[in-house]
């Protein structure tokens, strides 16, 4: 076949994605199912896909959607619910509320640092689903809560899941993961900065906005960025996203004790999301023991998830070997399918939820009431993830994506540092996953830096740089939101409010990149 031809019929599934979730405004349950149908015919008609190679290339698309995938966004929603059912997303309501009234402020420390550090954590959906549930329950628009942590979560998936997403490539590269971290977070660098204000100016809707709370908003940015930057250069990939997180919370929340105004503008008052200004007014103090328990679940999920994670390596080794490995797809060069059924941060975030739920004074019938609820409210977001799991496993099994990449390494040739990214942002945009793009695209990106004698680790990061990009427009992480703030059938708002940015993104992350690899060789 021509490889003009491969490739343009090889982005037939992601055009016709972003025409049905913006020009056509189709749900993205049937605008997913569509796109599977799309990349199916082509794989069996066009690419000659065995049959039999199809069918189990979905079976294992499917398969990777619901374990862990969709478990881990059922257990996230789930913790969200029973917090609302017990009335203890109220308390937190209200000490995030004690923390500072200035909503700009709280979208900082609840998308960013929060969301960042669930990034770090977990990853897996919870960085989107966990902060938007807690702005919407603060009474933020959905939409708006939804929009503006798909946007703080780009950067953070580079080093989500205690790193995951750098470490898988610097196995498939054999890049030092040191150098490739630190690379990473250098390209980066300019998004860590901008996403702050990003947010701040998507709170304000204007440049208002930034009035008395510019050097705030750098605070948040900066004490993100150095923290990686060090944690990436000198201990590698797993903490970087949770120590800056964590880091860049307390300097945001510090700051705007120090250089915040009193009196909050009305305008960007939190207040001002209510109806009732005296009840808001009328705020109780919280005690340390009512915190805790408020706080118990997202504690709970903190200490399970740090105590799984590889950071307490026996344990975690201990976990993994609790699995099921499965030959689901039977083509050429085919693996097995591990279940991780206990190394997996789905199931510890819903023994959280039971635990935290107990402590709150829920029943376990009450609770498992809640979560048949849950999954009844995310049925058509778990239809969408399906299909656009499979349909990742499709073009990636039927050499649609490898017809993509050849073309862009073809036609670029010395400019090919500037679209380098674009690879990783297509491979998270079809399966919502960085560590997915890392194994589509990684070692394409090194081989190609080797022939055009580019410096290796430098390409290889720009790959995770165009990964993480895509993550705000990716349809599995706009299914994640949707689910997070009950906006189904929506999707097309979410898309049309981040795409712009991602375009910034990439674009700013294609100049450093081809910038960058003049000056290292």
């Amino acid at each position: 076949m021509d490889m003009t031809l491969a490739f343009v019929l090889a982005l037939l599934p992601i055009i016709w994605l972003i025409i049905a979730l913006t020009a056509l405004k189709i749900p993205g349950f049937k605008a997913c199912t569509i796109a599977l149908v799309i990349a199916y015919g082509l794989a069996v008609f066009v690419w000659k896909m065995p049959l039999l190679d199809s069918v189990t290339a979905l079976a294992e698309g499917a398969a990777l959607a619901l374990w862990p995938i969709i478990i881990v966004i059922v257990a996230a929603i789930f913790t969200y619910n029973v917090c609302v059912h017990t009335g203890n997303m109220e308390v937190i309501k209200k000490m995030l509320a004690s923390v500072t009234k200035d909503k700009r402020v709280l979208v900082l420390i609840i998308a960013w640092g929060f969301g960042g550090f669930m990034e770090g954590m977990a990853g897996f959906g919870t960085a989107v689903a966990i902060p938007a549930s807690m702005l919407w329950g603060l009474g933020f628009n959905p939409v708006f809560a939804a929009i503006v942590c798909l946007i703080a979560n780009a950067t953070p998936t580079a080093f989500g899941s205690i790193g995951i997403p750098t470490t898988t490539l610097a196995k498939i590269t054999g890049i030092d993961v040191f150098g490739l971290s630190t690379n990473t977070v250098m390209i980066l660098a300019p998004l860590i900065i901008l996403t702050p204000f990003i947010l701040v100016y998507l709170t304000g809707k204007s440049k208002k906005a930034f009035k008395g709370i510019g050097l705030i908003t750098l605070i948040s940015g900066v004490s993100f960025l150095i923290p990686e930057y060090i944690v990436a250069k000198y201990l590698g990939a797993e903490l970087p996203v949770v120590i800056g997180s964590v880091c860049s919370m307390l300097c945001t929340i510090l700051a705007s004790k120090v250089f915040g105004k009193k009196e909050v503008d009305p305008e960007f008052s939190l207040e001002s999301n209510s109806n009732d200004k005296a009840k808001a007014k009328a705020i109780t103090k919280v005690t340390i023991k009512e915190a805790l328990v408020a706080w118990s679940p997202f504690i709970l999920i903190f200490v399970f998830l740090l105590a799984t994670s590889k950071l307490i390596a026996p344990l975690n080794e201990l976990l993994a070997t609790v699995k099921t490995s499965v030959n689901i797809y039977t083509g050429a060069n085919a693996s097995a399918y591990t279940f991780s059924w206990l190394a997996t941060p789905g199931l510890w975030i819903i023994l959280a939820a039971l635990i935290s739920g107990k402590m709150q004074g829920a029943s376990i019938k009450e609770m498992l009431i809640i979560f048949k609820k849950t999954v009844v409210q995310l049925s058509k977001t778990i239809i969408t993830i399906v299909c656009i799991m499979a349909t990742a496993k499709i073009m990636g099994y039927s050499g649609m994506i490898p017809s993509i990449a050849l073309m862009f390494v073809t036609v670029t040739g010395s400019f090919y540092p500037l679209f380098a990214p674009m690879l990783g942002s297509i491979g998270t945009f079809v399966t919502g996953s960085g560590t997915s793009a890392s194994v589509l695209f990684g070692g394409l990106q090194k081989e190609t830096s080797v022939a055009l004698n580019l410096n290796q680790a430098w390409i290889a990061a720009s790959n995770t740089a165009g990964a993480i990009s895509a993550k705000m427009i990716s349809p599995q992480s706009i299914a994640v939101a949707v689910a997070a703030v009950s906006l189904q059938g929506k999707e097309s708002e979410l898309l049309k409010g981040t795409i712009k940015w991602f375009v910034l993104f990439i674009i700013i992350v294609g100049i450093v990149t081809f910038t960058g690899s003049k000056l290292l060789g």
